[in-house]
């Protein structure tokens, strides 16, 4: 069953704008992934601790400009789209992944830069839970340490046109959906502990139900699914995409797996077996995903595995 009734694309293209990896010597290309063909210094692309990435997709004769999440700081996300020629202020969207600083913190600037270009309201798709108070609390560290929170205020200001949503939600003339809160149904997926929330004033583990993925069907080719932390768990995601689409065929996943540290050492096998048992064409783990379990996919799934960096385009489906 489709319940999104998704319309499928002819084309989608995916850049990087922001990850935790850039390599300027990493410059092959292929028709799926195109790397960033730069001249060397003082053009340097950045990276951070973040992520971002502008998605068009192609229907006919429609063309569409969405971003996922904006990065960790401002000056490093501009700076990165110009050396890129990422024309920001074609974006019709925004879509928040979840409520963590490192996807949020060049909202506002980036808000405030699309709304005066087109002078209006931008679209900003989003979980009510975004806006929790969050704090990490590692057993290594001693004490909790509090985190920027998401500031609808702020947002407000920079002429966010702020659609909160707990279920998927179309964007791009319904060519993309965010997945709203994930089905938890994998055993190992059990989230991240040392994260915490303020709900109903209490300090809690953090059910991250804000955290949500991108999905999009492209023609003839299947499901690419867009993750940006996975707090949900990426299988998760993953299957709910598919669930929410009446879709088994999936073409791409991409983005945050969020495997880095000891404490999700036990699970990086499993997510691995179990994304061979969704067998996409390819998988681009990202971000939060960490080194260790990077290395694990690329040996794992060496055909489909690619190794992303700032600036990487992928395109998937035919011309537009």
């Amino acid at each position: 069953m489709n319940e999104l009734n998704i319309r499928e694309a002819d084309r989608l293209e995916i850049t990087v704008l922001m990850d935790n990896y850039t390599d300027i010597f990493l410059i092959e290309s292929t028709d799926v992934c195109r790397r960033p063909q730069l001249p060397f210094f003082p053009q340097m692309l950045f990276a951070e601790h973040g992520f971002s990435c502008l998605i068009k997709v192609w229907a006919g004769n429609e063309e569409h400009v969405v971003l996922m999440d904006a990065a960790v700081t401002p000056a490093n996300l501009f700076n990165n789209a110009e050396l890129l020629k990422a024309d920001l202020g074609r974006i019709e969207a925004v879509a928040l992944s979840h409520g963590h600083p490192d996807h949020f913190l060049g909202l506002v600037d980036l808000l405030k830069f699309v709304s005066k270009e087109q002078d209006k309201e931008v679209p900003l798709v989003l979980h009510p839970d975004a806006f929790l108070e969050r704090r990490f609390n590692i057993p290594v560290i001693g004490c909790p340490v509090t985190v920027p929170a998401l500031e609808e205020e702020a947002l407000k200001e920079a002429r966010a046109d702020l659609l909160k949503s707990e279920k998927a939600s179309p964007i791009a003339n319904g060519l993309i959906h965010t997945t709203g809160e994930v089905e938890r149904k994998i055993p190992f997926e059990k989230g991240f502990p040392w994260a915490e929330a303020k709900i109903n004033g209490n300090w809690v583990i953090d059910p991250f139900l804000d955290d949500q993925g991108l999905v999009i069907k492209v023609k003839d080719k299947g499901l690419v699914v867009i993750s940006g932390c996975a707090h949900a768990g990426i299988i998760n995601t993953v299957e709910y995409a598919k669930k929410i689409t009446g879709t088994d065929k999936v073409h791409a996943v991409l983005g945050g797996f969020h495997l880095t540290g000891r404490l999700f050492d036990p699970i990086i096998q499993p997510t691995i077996d179990e994304m061979k048992r969704i067998a996409p064409d390819y998988v681009v783990p990202m971000h939060c995903t960490g080194w260790k379990a990077i290395n694990r996919f690329a040996e794992g799934m060496p055909e489909q595995f690619i190794l992303n960096s700032v600036g990487t385009t992928y395109v998937f489906g035919g011309n537009p």
